[in-house]
């Protein structure tokens, strides 16, 4: 697998988001191409399934910085969903919906849009485990594109946020997970 080191479609959509990241872009820009790079090493992927891999990609996490929150799956979809329709893509809302709304899911997907659901909840989780969970992917692949693209403390900021969270809401501890 070849490492694409800038995605024109995600570099364009990540633009529009980049004042609002503030100083966690590069850590969330990387965590995007490296759940993304995990996807197509997982399996082979047509140019349409690239591109909804990427708006979803772009998008899945958003809501963190959109409403400053622990609980960013519904606020991560509405981005999405209207970037899809001012582009033109209504077709593509409800995929690109689960694929955001699933991608925590600790069980395998097997709902409708199943295998590009199942794909990018297993993408991301291969870089949310830093490459403890491989889903067959070779650990030296793995290793090679956690380099190209560095954590730049994504995971940090991501335990400081949740160890903020935790007090306030002690009874949905990580709201994001799903059965």
């Amino acid at each position: 697998m070849e490492i694409e080191e800038k995605i024109p479609l995600l570099e364009e959509i990540l633009a529009d988001w980049r004042e609002c990241i503030g100083p966690e872009y590069p850590g969330y820009r990387n965590h995007v191409y490296r759940m993304l790079h995990f996807c197509f090493a997982l399996r082979e992927c047509s140019e349409e399934e690239r591109q909804k891999l990427v708006i979803a990609g772009a998008f899945h996490d958003i809501g963190i910085w959109v409403d400053d929150t622990v609980d960013y799956l519904p606020p991560s979809i509405t981005p999405a969903m209207q970037y899809l329709k001012h582009n033109g893509r209504e077709g593509w809302c409800d995929e690109v919906r689960l694929m955001i709304s699933e991608h925590h899911k600790l069980r395998r997907y097997r709902g409708e849009y199943a295998p590009l659901v199942e794909l990018f909840r297993r993408g991301d989780l291969v870089d949310f485990s830093c490459g403890l969970v491989r889903f067959g992917l070779d650990a030296g692949l793995v290793e090679e594109v956690r380099r190209a693209f560095p954590n730049a403390g994504f995971h940090k900021s991501l335990g400081r946020r949740a160890l903020r969270w935790l007090p306030r809401h002690p009874l949905r501890p990580l709201p994001m997970m799903k059965w």
